[in-house]
């Protein structure tokens, strides 16, 4: 077990390690967070600030992701693993192929959830909401029903 997490532990620092090589992406203070709408993949509402890296090319990135209280993401995947930190508010995760509030885990600031490639998930926010998502890009989601795509409407 030991030698998984170091191994595991490992493996996650070569990328932030090249990073810093080639010069380090820096955000002082979450003031300094330059927001902008999310991409239209995401429902309407959200920001989103990038901190590291590029969410549309190859490579490591860490985005955050604004929310207003209410805001629902329907069931969806990605290609790659996906870590979530809760920076503000209440954040709300399920496992499942339809947005199911009842079923749900509640992560309060600093909770964190890592969701493997292509595990069918949904969120909900109860508060205005701020996550960091850590992941490899280029980023991709597909939603689990395609109804509920808002780039198809």
């Amino acid at each position: 077990m030991r030698r998984a997490l170091l191994a595991t532990a490992m493996l996650l620092a070569i990328p932030l390690t090249a990073q810093a090589q080639g010069g380090m992406d820096m955000l002082a203070k979450p003031a300094d967070a330059k927001w902008g709408p999310a991409p239209p993949v995401l429902p309407k509402g959200a920001q989103l600030a990038v901190v590291s890296g590029d969410p549309g090319k190859e490579g490591p990135f860490v985005i955050r992701l604004k929310m207003p209280k209410g805001y629902r993401i329907p069931a969806h995947t990605h290609p790659t693993a996906e870590y979530v930190t809760v920076l503000s508010g209440h954040f709300h995760a399920g496992m499942g192929d339809k947005l199911d509030q009842k079923k749900g885990t509640a992560f309060a600031p600093a909770g964190f959830v890592a969701m493997p490639a292509n595990m069918r998930h949904y969120a909900w926010t109860s508060s205005e909401t701020v996550i960091q998502i850590q992941s490899t890009g280029p980023f991709a989601m597909t939603y689990v029903n395609p109804a509920d795509d808002p780039t198809k409407h």
